[in-house]
């Protein structure tokens, strides 16, 4: 097991710079697009689309790191009430649903839509670039959900530590 956290921790490292250098192209891409379209006579074109699009990236991979670091939105008022044995059964319950939404939803239905965007060509509108190269993200994130809900499951006693009764 301490090969694999040594593994997640890599990649957890690898995400959080993703992360940072995508919220950095993001606050320089809208700065320049208010800019042009305020205070210079002609506005950019290709902002918005650029913006729209790492916000998808920023937006997937920043809620795969958020569970990964238990700081998504959770409601636990009840779990905080059971036994610690019961919590760890609900906690696992959970990787159990997010592992099963990672695997249909993101990896599966994720890998069909950039198969089917890139078979048929969709380009996008003003940056002309393939849209699978977009929607990839949605299998990756997927595929990264899918490694930290097996984490867990596999450490939920220690994690759960601190989220049940005494």
């Amino acid at each position: 097991m301490n090969q694999a956290n040594k593994i997640l921790d890599k990649l957890d490292y690898g995400i959080s710079r993703i992360l940072a250098v995508l919220m950095v192209i993001l606050v320089v891409d809208v700065t320049w697009q208010v800019l042009t379209r305020f205070i210079l006579p002609k506005p950019s074109s290709f902002t918005e689309e650029v913006a729209r699009f790492v916000l998808i990236w920023l937006s997937l991979l920043g809620a795969a790191y958020a569970y990964r670091l238990q700081s998504h939105l959770g409601l636990d008022i009840l779990v905080r009430k059971l036994s610690h044995a019961n919590a760890i059964r609900v906690f696992r319950f959970n990787c159990i649903l997010v592992a099963i939404f990672a695997v249909l939803i993101l990896i599966v239905g994720g890998s069909h839509l950039v198969s089917l965007t890139w078979s048929l060509g969709q380009q996008s509108p003003v940056l002309n670039i393939p849209m699978a190269y977009v929607y990839v993200v949605i299998p990756i994130s997927g595929f990264i959900f899918l490694l930290y809900s097996i984490s867990f499951i596999a450490s939920a006693e220690t994690i759960t530590t601190n989220n049940c009764a005494k």
